[in-house]
């Protein structure tokens, strides 16, 4: 589904509303910075690092990527260009009120606290009971709900809901000549919905259900996608999602793997392939991996050092098309997204 046709003014309304968006957050980045002292890796990183110049340099170019995307029809403008400052400032507050914790957390290497003394945890499975990215309640309240989305552009500087948007290209082209309405698409670990908003303003036909495993998350998911209807959701691990096999035409599964055990990530491409049907597709959108960039080696390494992501350091190095193939999904596409990797696999 395209938007209607682009006013002469419209690449000026996105380069500005862009351009305050990551000013906003490249500044975040900045200060948090200064307010935070550097993890000392433990052995030294033999990686390159890209200096702030090229990351910039490749953040313009997603940026115009996304706009190019926009002006093609591959997708509308994004809903929330003119983001409301009030908003902005206060989920500031709440970003910088909650830093001194994290800091706290990434010094002494604690990130059990959700284990110890969190929320309810029964029937959670443990690699789940962890303060990922040192936030307070890991994923399990509704304050890191909150938090989550701003915690996420601070640290892409701004570019975390483009890299997302271009999820939104191989399912456009999945869609030509298709209903929209007698299409299913399954978003594993959904997270707060933010990706789903997207979807569902570009496509708001498209039968979506919504899983991930954090009640708070769901709820805010909730929230964000009330505008919308044909949305269900779904309490359950990527890994077991009870859906009926061959109930969905596409699965999109958008910053999940880093942050599972290597076998966990086994069983959830297993349950992608059996819930998709034959000729259903896989969308799949995550960090860089080792040797996609090259500049960005050194960056993927000291990243699970600076934030508690316990199981990044395997995923990097891991053969995720081999891993999709013994699923029996093949891999139809891969690019690199800025800092992100997206690949199409379809079930034959």
């Amino acid at each position: 589904m395209a938007g209607p046709p682009l006013s002469p003014l419209a690449r000026t309304a996105y380069a500005v509303g862009q351009g305050a968006r990551v000013g906003l957050f490249w500044s975040q980045y900045w200060l948090t910075a200064r307010l935070t002292k550097p993890v000392e890796a433990p052995r030294p990183i033999a990686g390159r690092f890209p200096g702030p110049r090229r990351v910039r340099a490749d953040l313009g170019e997603l940026l115009m990527r996304d706009w190019r995307n926009i002006e093609a029809g591959l997708y509308r403008m994004p809903h929330d260009l003119a983001a409301s400052p009030i908003r902005a400032l206060a989920d500031a507050g709440r970003y910088f009120a909650d830093l001194r914790q994290v800091e706290r957390r990434r010094h002494a290497r604690d990130a059990r606290e959700v284990r110890r003394d969190g929320p309810p945890q029964d029937g959670l499975p443990s690699y789940y009971l962890q303060n990922f990215h040192y936030q307070t309640d890991g994923y399990l309240s509704r304050r890191s709900a909150e938090l989550y989305d701003h915690q996420v552009e601070v640290l892409f500087g701004g570019g975390a809901d483009a890299m997302r948007r271009q999820a939104l290209v191989p399912l456009h082209h999945f869609l030509e000549g298709r209903r929209s309405a007698d299409t299913r698409l399954v978003d594993l670990a959904c997270g707060t919905g933010r990706f789903l908003t997207f979807v569902k303003d570009n496509y708001p036909r498209l039968e979506i259900t919504a899983l991930d495993l954090s009640p708070a998350y769901l709820a805010k998911a909730r929230e964000l996608l009330s505008p919308w209807g044909r949305v269900d959701f779904v309490e359950a691990p990527a890994e077991a999602t009870g859906l009926p096999e061959g109930s969905c035409d596409v699965v999109t599964c958008i910053y999940l793997f880093h942050e599972l055990p290597r076998s966990v990530r086994g069983r959830v491409a297993r349950e992608i392939a059996r819930i998709l049907r034959p000729g259903g597709k896989l969308i799949f959108l995550d960090s860089l991996q080792l040797g996609d960039e090259p500049d960005y080696d050194g960056l993927l390494e000291y990243f699970p050092v600076a934030f508690h992501e316990p199981y990044y350091a395997d995923y990097i190095r891991q053969d995720l098309p081999a891993a999709f193939a013994a699923a029996g999904l093949t891999l139809e596409r891969a690019e690199r997204v800025y800092l992100s990797r997206l690949m199409v696999l379809a079930k034959p």
